[in-house]
Parts: structure tokens; sequence; C-alpha cells
């Protein structure tokens, strides 16, 4: 079994409905997103898949989170934009995207501060 990792940053706000706390309130994260990958079986290349599509993928769901007030974003209208809800938006995404490859989503872990993290697994 091999299994890949990439990382990379994004910057939004968001606001949790129904938590009862402050993160009621309008605040935003510089989120860390650590993205996983894994398979046992290599293209004809001798790769899982190449770090540059990988990383291009990832860029491309960045992009669509990325200073952005994540409670507008389609997916996340009817459901608080938790970290644990970033982290299935993300590993969905990227699903569709490497669809194809021997490669597959293995986990996705989305850092909202140095301290506080959550780990999908889907």
């Amino acid at each position: 079994m091999f299994e890949l990792m990439v990382t990379t940053n994004f910057a939004a706000a968001h606001q949790l409905r129904m938590v009862g706390n402050k993160c009621e309130n309008l605040h935003g994260h510089n989120w860390k997103v650590e993205v996983y990958v894994s398979g046992d079986k290599l293209d004809n290349t001798g790769l899982l898949i190449d770090f540059g599509e990988l990383k291009r993928h990832l860029g491309t769901i960045i992009e669509s989170l990325d200073h952005r007030f994540l409670n507008e974003m389609d997916f996340f209208k009817n459901e608080n934009p938790s970290s644990e809800r970033i982290a299935v938006f993300i590993a969905n995404k990227l699903a569709e995207l490497i669809e194809g490859t021997p490669a597959k989503v293995s986990r996705v872990r989305v850092w909202e501060s140095d301290n506080a993290c959550v780990t999908y697994l889907p």
C-alpha cells in the first residue's frame, strides 16, 4: 500500500449556527489542509498519482474556498461550514477529480488553528 500526502492553506470566514457559543459570530481562520491518497497499484510510469497532478486538483478545490464566506457556498447553505464538513467537501471534490487513477482519497485533515484539527476518513 502506498500513501501520498500534500498540504495547502486557505483563509476564509464562517459562522457556525446553533452551537450556542462565540463561534456563532462571524469569524475567520487560516486553515491548513493535508490530503492523503492511497492505493496498492501503480500506473505504468510507476506512480500512484503524480504529485503535480494531485497539487493541481487540490489547488482547484482550495481556490473555491479561499477568501470566501463559506456559509454562502451552495455546499454549506443548509449545513454548518464546520471543519468537519470542510474536510468532507474537500474529500468528495478530490475523489471526483482523481477518478480513473489508481489513487483513492484515504484521509483529509483540516487544521483550523495550530492546535485544533479534524481528520475525515472517507
